[in-house]
C-alpha cells in the first residue's frame, strides 16, 4: 500500500494554488475542471515527495475550517530564514514568540493557509520529522 494524497476543500481554487506554489514551491501535477462528483480538483506535488496535496473546490460548498481540526507539516532546512521569507510575503507566523519558545531542540512554527488550515513548519533533517513533536 501507498499513502497517495490528502484532500482539503478550498474556498478559492486559484488563491490556494498560488499560495502553495509561491510560498512552498508546490507544482501542479494534475488538474480536473470537473470530477465525477462535480468538483474542480488540482493535485499539487512538492518536488522530491511522493505524497500529494489535493485541492478541491466546488461552487456549492462553503469552506469553514474549524480551529485545530487538522494540520499539514512541512520540513525546512532553516526555519528562521524560511519564516522571514514568509513574513516578507505577508504571512503571519505563530505563536508570536515562536523564536524564543523553540530555541532548544526541535524548532517549529505555524502559519495558516488562506482558508485557515494550519501548516506546521519543522526544521531539521527529514528523519527527525518522524520523532514526536508535542
Amino acid at each position: 500500500m501507498k499513502f497517495l494524497h490528502t484532500r482539503i476543500r478550498v474556498g478559492a481554487l486559484q488563491r490556494s494554488i498560488d499560495f502553495y506554489c509561491k510560498h512552498f514551491g508546490f507544482q501542479i501535477k494534475s488538474r480536473s475542471e470537473r470530477s465525477p462528483s462535480g468538483n474542480h480538483v488540482v493535485h499539487l506535488e512538492l518536488p522530491g515527495n511522493a505524497h500529494q496535496l489535493e485541492l478541491t473546490w466546488s461552487a456549492d460548498y462553503e469552506v469553514k475550517v474549524p480551529e485545530d481540526l487538522m494540520h499539514l507539516a512541512i520540513g525546512v532546512d532553516d526555519l528562521i530564514a524560511f519564516c522571514h521569507q514568509l513574513e516578507k510575503g505577508g504571512i503571519a507566523i505563530w505563536p508570536n514568540n515562536w523564536q524564543e519558545e523553540f530555541v532548544f531542540g526541535k524548532r517549529m512554527a505555524f502559519i495558516d493557509d488562506p482558508d485557515g488550515y494550519e501548516i506546521e513548519l519543522l526544521e531539521g533533517e527529514p528523519s527527525s520529522f518522524l520523532e514526536e513533536t508535542s
